[in-house]
């Protein structure tokens, strides 16, 4: 099994013949820098979606599932919403159960038949179903798996869409990163689960600003602090990897904490709307109530871009205290919510996004096509009409922003962005077997300033 390893030391290390930068050309992360406070020319140099209210009709294209829990079984559902002629035709778990769970909410809810011999069980069922004759693959398996899935999917020329996150520790960022280049080599659509970025409201006040109306972006603030999440307990019946995975948003080597889970939301829209990324990270977090598994249950990172700019970054999972999720941006004109309003110096708004209005007239407080359907819009439109679409590397990098927060709160140490690309750091076990692999015992939630080295970590 290979060790949880946290240590700085370790981390840091430098890993050349396997590094982003080796990789992938010394201009891989180009793209996410831009000139601020410049504004746009053309909206079409923001590589936006087409965002249309039903993806226009085609050739059959048919869909594979890898993963069929709750959010793996809604994403299937929103392909089948997407548009016409899309169907759901293979379908692949660990567990009988889900997948039959999966299975019989398709067919219930859209008539849409799975036959027995797509339906593929074990660790092995995404290579089946990748190769079962979809057009199309949803990765939405914990994310530890997300990296190897969606190399296998891309090596088979599938488009996809993955859910966030997309790697749990930098060697499955520099796979996927690695996956990415593949995929827009040989023409494939890329959508990833960071639904904002197919949100119509977030989507219109993203075009303001990047069109200058708040000036240029000095400081920004994101928030992910809610309630717990959920967690499972054992089972006699069940194996320490059954349940590991059925518990699997508490154990850090499947979801990477979820400052990575769920937190690489609201970093990933600050990435977006500032066109780069933090290089460096101080933070801290605990363990207050978390009742299984072996991560933190607070966050709060320190982010610092390469010309100065600090972001503050809190995310929280804790039942009983005030919850916020959102993100902000102040401008040296103004400042936004990213979300449906921009202000300006004196506090007046100078940009409030239209929402629908029902029936009696008055304003909605939802956008008129769910984001999580209109990324499946997006993603079957960019394939019917052949346009470039391929977020896996933008997300990759704010996913590794998230691991690079957890790292310095693990640790207690300032983090830069360079030593997570080039670290050789790979979380969770070397092998995947359903049964007792000893990994729970020797797990230990991270102290930091005591975590000195992947040993003292896991005695």
């Amino acid at each position: 099994m290979e060790e949880n390893n946290l240590s700085r030391r370790k981390f840091i290390a430098g890993a050349a013949a396997i590094g982003a930068v080796g990789a992938l050309g010394v201009n891989a992360l180009s793209s996410c820098s831009s000139k601020k406070g410049s504004g746009i020319k053309d909206i079409g140099d923001l590589n936006l979606p087409p965002l249309l209210d039903q993806a226009p009709d085609g050739k059959p294209l048919k869909a594979g599932l890898i993963g069929c829990g709750g959010r793996g079984t809604g994403a299937a559902m929103d392909f089948l919403r997407s548009g016409p002629n899309v169907s759901v035709t293979a379908l692949g778990d660990v567990f009988d159960d889900r997948l039959q769970s999966c299975r019989g909410k398709i067919k219930e809810q859209y008539d849409n038949e799975i036959a027995d011999e797509n339906c593929f069980i074990g660790f092995d069922a995404y290579q089946k179903v990748i190769d079962s004759g979809v057009d199309v693959v949803i990765l939405a398996t914990p994310p530890k798996f997300r990296p190897e899935q969606f190399e296998a999917a891309v090596q088979a020329r599938k488009h996809v869409f993955m859910e966030k996150p997309i790697a749990v520790d930098p060697e499955g960022i520099r796979s996927v990163m690695a996956s990415a280049k593949k995929a827009d080599a040989i023409g494939l659509k890329v959508v990833t689960g960071t639904q904002r970025r197919h949100q119509r409201d977030y989507i219109e006040v993203y075009k303001q600003v990047k069109s200058g109306v708040i000036g240029e972006i000095v400081s920004a603030n994101c928030y992910w602090n809610s309630g717990k999440l959920w967690h499972r307990n054992p089972r006699a019946e069940w194996s320490e990897m059954e349940y590991m995975i059925r518990d699997w948003v508490n154990w850090l080597w499947l979801s990477g904490d979820h400052i990575v889970e769920q937190h690489v939301h609201n970093i990933d829209v600050i990435n977006w709307f500032t066109g780069s990324h933090p290089m460096k990270a101080v933070g801290f977090g605990s363990r207050q109530r978390r009742i299984t598994g072996d991560q933190f249950d607070n966050f709060s990172i320190d982010f610092e871009y390469e010309n100065g700019m600090h972001v503050h970054s809190m995310c929280r999972q804790i039942n009983g205290c005030v919850n916020n999720v959102s993100e902000r941006v102040q401008g040296t004109e103004g400042s936004s919510n990213c979300k449906n309003t921009i202000w300006d110096m004196e506090g007046k708004e100078v940009f409030k996004y239209a929402y629908p209005l029902d029936e009696e007239g008055n304003e909605t407080p939802n956008v008129k096509v769910s984001p999580y359907i209109q990324e499946h819009i997006d993603l079957v439109t960019c394939i019917r009409k052949n346009i470039p679409f391929n977020e896996a590397e933008e997300i990759a990098i704010s996913n590794l922003v998230a691991i690079m927060g957890r790292q310095s709160a693990y640790t207690g140490k300032e983090v830069t962005f360079e030593e997570m690309m080039n670290s050789d750091l790979m979380i969770g076990p070397k092998k995947y077997v359903m049964g007792d692999i000893e990994y729970i015992q020797t797990a230990k939630v991270p102290i930091a300033g005591e975590a000195a080295n992947a040993d003292e970590q896991r005695k």
